[in-house]
């Protein structure tokens, strides 16, 4: 069991029979020596996030979160609709030792992941309870920029930005230079570009 103390940013706990990751933790004083931690959490299944007032009465049990590697494969559309009628889609995955071992994912159990994976992408499979509950993505990953924002004639290297179009459809802002076909470098953690990895020739005017 975790003691109040031992409650920080990064650990892993279960609450309701499920696995939560603190994402921030801070206490706050009420006077007389007496503390609480006010905590955000992460629903590891979910990717729901909670906030929690939490008491130094109250102890936790440790998550116990296996890491393995893995490979995206694909994705495809299922019956079931979100609320507002989009598709859902669901995530195919496979140990990276054995392709043939898979596993599969809903988008809205990866969240924010499904604007960066492509199929081939190595991820790592986050396991609870002997089961496969989610990924986690590589903190920056390369992806080819398939189609850009009108530029305007003259822009140089540091005049601002324009959004650009990622091979998996995620919408990005990225400088000017930026043009179709380069191969950029994202940051899977805030989605913002981080530099340009390879650069296509200009097309010539004809």
């Amino acid at each position: 069991m975790l003691s109040f103390n031992e409650l920080e940013k990064g650990v892993d706990i279960i609450i309701d029979n499920q696995p939560y990751r603190i994402l921030e933790a801070s206490h706050l004083f009420k006077g007389r020596g007496h503390s609480v931690l006010q905590a955000r959490l992460r629903n590891l299944i979910s990717c729901n996030i909670i906030s929690k007032t939490i008491h130094p009465s109250e102890n936790f049990e440790e998550a116990e979160i296996k890491k393995i590697e893995a490979k995206f494969l694909y994705s495809y559309s299922v019956r079931e609709k979100f609320s507002n009628g989009a598709s859902r889609r669901k995530f195919i995955f496979c140990k990276k030792d054995n392709p043939r071992d898979r596993f599969e994912l809903l988008q809205e159990q990866i969240d924010r992941a499904v604007y960066f994976l492509k199929p081939g992408q190595e991820v790592q499979g986050l396991m609870f309870q002997d089961k496969i509950i989610n990924i986690i993505l590589p903190i920056k990953v390369k992806l080819k920029v398939i189609e850009v924002s009108p530029g305007i004639k003259g822009d140089r290297a540091q005049g601002g930005t324009k959004v650009i179009i990622l091979e998996t459809g995620a919408k990005i802002n990225a400088p000017l230079f930026i043009k179709e076909g380069d191969i950029v470098e994202i940051n899977t953690e805030n989605g913002e570009y981080v530099r340009r990895i390879e650069s296509t020739p200009l097309k010539e005017d004809s």
